[in-house]
């Protein structure tokens, strides 16, 4: 069955990087375009970038310039690279496809001095 699994979260402060992943299974990864979600406390979740099976990447707004979306058909697995976060990008991060898939556990990010 479709699963995602994130990692790389962490505690991060202001100005500083992380790199997440999102190994995919139960699918044909190459086919379809990813995305990465995001779930601030007391908000809904939003998208944060996506990239198509052709790499093209789309990002919301206040991610643009910060964020980078790449995925790796080989290992089936999309990644996230955070740059000079904010402590607003708190948030626990999701990735899923397009069809939407079931949703995986999440990789909880903090960004705080």
């Amino acid at each position: 069955q479709v699963q995602f699994v994130e990692s790389g979260g962490g505690l991060v402060q202001p100005g500083g990087s992380l790199r997440l992943s999102c190994a995919a299974s139960g699918f044909t990864f190459s086919r379809y375009v990813m995305r990465w979600y995001r779930q601030a406390p007391g908000k809904e979740r939003a998208l944060v970038a996506s990239i198509t099976s052709a790499d093209t990447t789309n990002y919301a707004d206040s991610m643009k310039g910060r964020f980078t979306i790449s995925r790796d058909n080989a290992k089936n697995t999309v990644y996230l690279q955070m740059n000079s976060l904010k402590p607003e990008d708190t948030a626990v991060y999701y990735c899923n496809r397009v069809p939407i898939g079931p949703w995986g556990q999440g990789t909880r990010v903090s960004v705080s001095s």
